[in-house]
Parts: C-alpha cells; sequence; structure tokens
C-alpha cells in the first residue's frame, strides 16, 4: 500500500492593519513532496483529442506533426493506464479503440494505438464541444482514476454554437482537467483559454511543428505523476466577512473566484485546484472582514487543503491561518509584505498584456501603448524576463524602469499570440519572510 503524498501549507502576508481598515490578503503556498508511490493501473485514466479538421493539411507538416505528436504521447502513457485516441472535426470519432472505452496501455495496445494514428488524414470541420463531450463520455465508470485530457487544434470553433461548446464545459468541468494545445496561428487565444480555465488546465502555442511531439510527451509525463485527483483549496471565514477573490498566482494565474462549491458549513466553501503530483502552487485569497478597532485580532480565515474521494470523504491535506490585527503602529500597519506585492504585480502585468493586446487589435494606439508601457515596467520590477522577453517582440522598450515603450509597426501573429497564452506564467518569488502557518 503506497503512501499519500505529504503536503505542506504555508501562509505569507502582514497581519497588521490601520484601525477602520477591512481587507485582509495573504499568499497560501502549497507544497506537495512525495510521488504517489503505487503502480499507476487504477490510478490514471488518459484521452488525448486530436484536430482533423481540413485545415490541418495546410501546410501538411501541422498533420503530420500532430500525428508524430500523439504517436510520443502513447509512449508515454504508463503501463496499466486506460486510454484512447479521439480525432476531431465537426464530428468526434474514435481512432483507438474503435468503439467508445478505454484501453489498459501496454505494448500491444500502444502499437495498435500508433497504427491507427498513423492512417489519421484531414478534412471536416471544427465542433470542440462534440470532442469534450466524447472524451467525458470514455471516462465514464474510471470515477476512481486521475482523469487527463489533451486537446490540440489549429482553428476557431466554428462548426457549432457557442452555447454548444459552454454547455459541454458545464458537464465536463470537475470531471476531469485538459492542458489545450493551438498549432498554427488561426486559433484563438481566449476560446482556447477557456476551455482550459474551465478544465483547470494549461493552454499554449506550439509555433514550431517540430516542438509538439516533446510538448505532448511532457504534457503526459506530468499527467502520469500526479498521485491525488480532486484536491480543493477549502477556506473558511468568519460571520459577516467576503471572500473577494481566491486566485492561483502560481506557476500561472487562475482565478477560482466563481468556482466556489458549498463546504461543510455555511461559512466554509471549496475551490478546485485539480490533481497533484510532487510540486508546488501559490494562491492569493483576499477577504473583506468588520473594520476593527486598535488592539483587535481575528482569525480572518482558515485554508485547509482537502482530498476528496470518490464517494465524497475529505482528507485534511494541510492546513494555514489568515489573520488580522488591528494597529496604530505605523512600522507594524506601513509594512509591505513582498511575496502579496509581488504576486499583485504580476496578476496586474497580465490584465495589462491582455488588455494591451486587445486595445491593439481594436486600434486604440494610445490604449495599448499605455498598458503594454506598464506590463514592461511591471515585468522588470518583478523579474519575469520571460514576459519581458515576449513583450519585447511586440513593442520597442526605450526605459523599462519608466514603461516607456513604442509599439512596433509590424508584428508576427505568432509573436502575439506566444505573449497573449504566456502571459499568465508568474516567475516564481521568494518566500523566506512572514511565515504564519
Amino acid at each position: 500500500m503506497s503512501a499519500q503524498p505529504q503536503f505542506t501549507v504555508n501562509v505569507y502576508q502582514n497581519e497588521y492593519l490601520p484601525e477602520g481598515s477591512a481587507e485582509v490578503n495573504a499568499i497560501v503556498s502549497v507544497q506537495s513532496a512525495a510521488a504517489y508511490g503505487g503502480p499507476a493501473t487504477s490510478r490514471a485514466a488518459q484521452v488525448i483529442m486530436v484536430d482533423c479538421s481540413g485545415s490541418m493539411d495546410y501546410p501538411p507538416t501541422k498533420m503530420a506533426a500532430a500525428r508524430q505528436a500523439t504517436e510520443a504521447a502513447i509512449d508515454a502513457i504508463r503501463d496499466g493506464v486506460p486510454f484512447a485516441v479521439v480525432a476531431g472535426t465537426h464530428v468526434a470519432r474514435m481512432v483507438f479503440p474503435g468503439t467508445e472505452y478505454l484501453v489498459p496501455a501496454d505494448a500491444s495496445s500502444r502499437a495498435a494505438a500508433k497504427a491507427a494514428v498513423s492512417r489519421l488524414t484531414a478534412g471536416g470541420g471544427t465542433a470542440m464541444g462534440q470532442w469534450l463531450a466524447l472524451t467525458d463520455r470514455l471516462f465514464t465508470g474510471h470515477d476512481q482514476a486521475i482523469r487527463h485530457a489533451i486537446l490540440l487544434t489549429d482553428g476557431k470553433d466554428e462548426h457549432e454554437d457557442p452555447s454548444d461548446l459552454a454547455a459541454a464545459l458545464s458537464r465536463c468541468e470537475g470531471r476531469f482537467t485538459c492542458d489545450c494545445r493551438g498549432i498554427g496561428t488561426d486559433w484563438v487565444v481566449a476560446e482556447l483559454r477557456k476551455v482550459s480555465t474551465a478544465l483547470l488546465g494549461t493552454v499554449d502555442i506550439v509555433a514550431e511543428h517540430a516542438r509538439l511531439a516533446v510538448d505532448f510527451q511532457q504534457i503526459i509525463e506530468s499527467a502520469m505523476g500526479k498521485a491525488v485527483g480532486d484536491v480543493r483549496l477549502r477556506l473558511w471565514a468568519p460571520q459577516g466577512a467576503q471572500i473577494k477573490f481566491v486566485k492561483q498566482v502560481a506557476p500561472q494565474i487562475l482565478d477560482l473566484s466563481a468556482r466556489r462549491s458549498p463546504g461543510p458549513n455555511p461559512l466554509t466553501g471549496d475551490y478546485p485546484t485539480g490533481a497533484w503530483g510532487p510540486e508546488s502552487r501559490d494562491y492569493q485569497v483576499c477577504v473583506q472582514v468588520r473594520p476593527g478597532s486598535v488592539g483587535d485580532e481575528m482569525l480572518a480565515g482558515r485554508v485547509s487543503l482537502v482530498a476528496v474521494d470518490g464517494a465524497g470523504q475529505a482528507a485534511v491535506l494541510g492546513q494555514g491561518l489568515v489573520k488580522a490585527t488591528w494597529s496604530d503602529d505605523i512600522a507594524q500597519t506601513g509594512r509591505i509584505d513582498r511575496t502579496v506585492a509581488d504576486y499583485t504585480g504580476q496578476t496586474e502585468l497580465a490584465d495589462a498584456i491582455r488588455e494591451g493586446l486587445e486595445a491593439r487589435k481594436n486600434g486604440d494606439l494610445d490604449t495599448a501603448t499605455a498598458r503594454l508601457g506598464r506590463a514592461v515596467k511591471l515585468a522588470a520590477e518583478s523579474g519575469n524576463d520571460e514576459t519581458a522577453l515576449l513583450l519585447s517582440k511586440v513593442v520597442d522598450v526605450d526605459d523599462p524602469a519608466t514603461g516607456t515603450v513604442r509599439l512596433k509597426q509590424r508584428v508576427s501573429d505568432e509573436a502575439e499570440m506566444t505573449l497573449d497564452t504566456r502571459s499568465t506564467r508568474t516567475a516564481r518569488v521568494g518566500k523566506n519572510r512572514n511565515d504564519n502557518s
């Protein structure tokens, strides 16, 4: 019998508030130190959705790359893990196996699956809602497994109504996680991000077709390393308090505020975090409490990390406290917790990039310059070198310290989409202060 992963929960904040203040901010840092030690046979289930629409043949290297990447993904699935491959066009159809069920991975099933994938051709439209619906059906009966999917597309969801995709996502939410990849530059970042956000996955562009196989292999290896399938951030706040937001802020920004489900009592709510392996993630919690007087102290929040099994039973994996103390000492109340400040800045960075790119697309060049300049400044301040490099492909930077930039006259679709998709990635900050856990 294998051991459950070990989790630690640390809280970083400045708990001191000036009299009359009501907003309490904290960073909740969660780390899982140990991987699950048992066999993967009943612990995972995998589906790969491959866009086979007509546009995948333009150029033909896209379809060839998709076949090669899917075969690499199949090779990375561990023995015993049930899997399937779905071809997506304006309908969804089984590639392997021939009927709607998952087959355990072994040498024979991998060879058969790769043979079927090698025969894939392009033709038809795009209806991602149908692809997701078939994937959801395939996971039926695998409720005890950690269910994961990959969705690859090169285009827009043009052959179904937007409400069809929304309905499919609503049905799939909480059923499985899904990492999304866009190949080429004819797909819509916001559309694919909608899928990855709802299904607690990642979204990225694969501009170089030859890189797709490596990317797919890494995605599967990460999925195979997950140990606990349904982990939730359980947040208790006192009577009269209001949860302003709950966001994952590292390794990428993901707003969980609207995903609250009822907890074990009216003052407690659960926020989904998906499956975990050996990894670290950080969350920002903002609680609005009743303003206090000098000398008052209160517990503003209790954050628990819980694993929920198929029967709905919750096991507490770790816990941290969010505190509030009102003071008239400016040395206490004026101290800025750098961990909270750094992540707040990186969240603003993502917003500035999105707003700047949208303004540029709409022809509002003044707003685009201002917002992307602000993004350059924030990237420099936070040490987010990757985002700073991506910004430099969209604007000419005169002074990063002040955010003085000029819009480039010509920007490739690839550069713009790469900046957009990766804008929510954050640079992890040091957390060697104010450990209140």
